[in-house]
């Protein structure tokens, strides 16, 4: 039983600042801090000890002169979830511009989390200040990841400590790691298709120099579809793309019987901005003189530019399935093995354009 305290209560406090403390509830209701944790806790079971109804109701009753609001981080820990599903993106803000590429994604988680009876909390960070940052995260019962590079030590903890983690985009680098992804293979390997049934015999593939899984898909379709065409295969790197790829580069490549370029899209378009500039600059006619192709969405700002043929990435469509992924995980404690095979890559949608056809010989 719990023993009872001397009153001596002392009254509200006035003029006070901030929220008030269990200390404070304790003193006011005649009883120690420990008590007072327990009967206001959001899942009380005494942990073997008795509470009587008495005191109960004196630390409900001081709770409520106080005006004493339990701090949701405090409830997090004591509690098994709270019904909040965790965004982080590595963007130094948090992308609420209907033009940035992510907001897409940003509708359709929304959508589904509400649908499934969770709010959201969102985390923001750049890509050095993020891996500080994703403490934070378990504020949350889990954490949906948005970002093309991701810090792999900080998220591999979380994976390891058994915390919900999705990424947004496919990943496989970390074991147990859950991801949604759009399937750029075959996407990528249905445009090569297109250019080689317009009669394109030399196609290349321009993409920024780097390891990013989405770019190795886009890569790995590209290749596969010039195979099955019976064409060779050309796929130029550049970790620059607006210094590499110059006029005299894109002329040279004409001169060789390149007669078709397809580039990646990134957060950044910088592959299809330099091929673009570099197409102008030669003096090249599209699609008179080269047909170019976009494995993606063009970026907003080149929204009055023709629509480029590619391919549409369901972007709401993956922020919902990444949220009913993570939702499964929450409500499997973290087992990445029991949702995983739920959601398969998520078909995008090919986008024909005034931007290819059929190549200069075949129009002689």
């Amino acid at each position: 039983m719990e023993p009872r305290k001397r009153p001596g209560r002392t009254p509200a406090p006035t003029g006070r600042t901030g929220r008030p403390r269990q200390a404070e509830v304790a003193r006011l209701a005649g009883v120690s801090q420990a008590t007072v944790s327990l009967v206001l806790s959001p899942n009380p079971d005494g942990k073997g000890r008795i509470i009587s109804e008495e005191t109960r109701h004196r630390v409900l009753e001081a709770a409520r002169s106080l005006g004493y609001v339990p701090d949701p981080a405090a409830r997090r820990l004591a509690a098994a979830r709270n019904n909040l599903l965790g965004v982080f993106s590595f963007t130094a803000t948090f992308p609420t511009d209907v033009q940035h590429s992510y907001y897409p994604f940003l509708v359709g988680v929304e959508r589904e989390a509400a649908a499934l009876g969770y709010d959201l909390v969102l985390f923001t960070g750049s890509s050095s200040a993020g891996a500080d940052a994703l403490g934070r995260v378990r504020l949350a019962d889990g954490c949906l990841f948005m970002g093309r590079h991701t810090p792999r030590a900080e998220l591999k903890r979380l994976v390891e400590d058994g915390f919900p983690v999705v990424h947004l985009g496919r990943r496989e680098e970390l074991e147990g790691m859950a991801s949604v992804g759009a399937d750029y293979v075959e996407a990528t390997r249905e445009v090569v298709a297109h250019l080689a049934g317009l009669g394109h015999q030399r196609i290349v593939l321009v993409r920024e120099d780097d390891d990013a899984l989405a770019s190795a898909d886009r890569q790995q379709g590209f290749l596969e579809g010039v195979q099955a065409a019976g064409l060779p295969a050309s796929v130029y790197r550049t970790a620059d793309p607006h210094r590499d790829l110059t006029p005299e580069r894109l002329r040279a490549w004409s001169d060789e019987g390149v007669t078709a370029f397809v580039a990646e899209e990134t957060d950044t378009s910088a592959a299809w901005r330099g091929l673009l500039s570099a197409v102008r600059g030669a003096g090249l006619d599209c699609p008179g003189d080269v047909s170019l192709a976009l494995l993606g969405s063009p970026p907003s700002d080149l929204a009055d530019e023709p629509m480029p043929t590619g391919f549409d990435i369901p972007r709401a469509r993956l922020g919902a399935a990444a949220v009913r992924l993570l939702a499964g995980l929450v409500e499997n404690e973290g087992d990445s093995g029991a949702t995983r095979a739920r959601e398969p890559l998520v078909a995008c949608v090919f986008r024909p354009g005034p931007t290819t056809g059929p190549p200069p010989s075949s129009r002689r």
